[in-house]
């Protein structure tokens, strides 16, 4: 299944063979060099009151209206797992980053994602200008996600487009009545 980060934030976690709430997700680790989704912070009251608790991707069981993890001991602050410490130390992230073309052209700011809860990797992201939503963005054409921006591949225009560009003067006398004389 896809689903966009936006839509599972407030998500209840409930442990696999019970329906008692843990926490609700609260955010997502993305691994900026492969798109992998490492996995999911979690707001665990009563839990700990220092922080987000953290459970890796490879826990969740199921993905629907809840998400299900394996068992409430696999929740624990992300600092504890020695595996991810390379990527919380990396400055660079997808979420809230400006978004450029390899042109220089800027799309706007990352202020979303989609993944599939099955293979857990991004699949697009979702730059916003101010108050607008921009195009979505397959994540397979980002080129590089540097520390202060994310670089997709500029967009392709193909042959046949090219082909078929068409001057606009021409494409006015095309449609215009011939019985309005123009000026001139």
């Amino acid at each position: 299944m896809h689903v966009r980060l936006s839509s599972s934030l407030g998500l209840p976690v409930v442990e696999k063979n019970d329906d008692h709430v843990i926490g609700i997700i609260s955010g997502i680790l993305i691994n900026p060099d492969s798109g992998k989704i490492e996995g999911f912070y979690v707001k665990a009251p009563g839990l700990m009151a220092n922080g987000d608790l953290f459970f890796s991707a490879l826990d969740t069981v199921k993905w629907g209206t809840r998400v299900s993890i394996q068992d409430r001991e696999v929740l624990s602050p992300a600092n504890d797992r020695i595996r991810l410490k390379e990527i919380l130390e990396d400055p660079r992230t997808v979420l809230g980053q400006k978004v450029f073309y390899e042109n220089g052209k800027k799309l706007g700011i990352c202020r979303d994602v989609q993944f599939d809860t099955d293979k857990m990797i991004m699949t697009w992201i979702f730059p916003k200008k101010i108050f607008r939503w921009g195009m979505a963005i397959p994540a397979k054409e980002i080129k590089e996600i540097k520390k202060d921006k994310v670089i997709v591949r500029d967009p392709k225009i193909t042959k046949k487009a090219e082909e078929e560009s068409i001057d606009p003067v021409e494409a006015l006398e095309k449609i215009a009545d011939p019985k309005i004389v123009r000026p001139g």
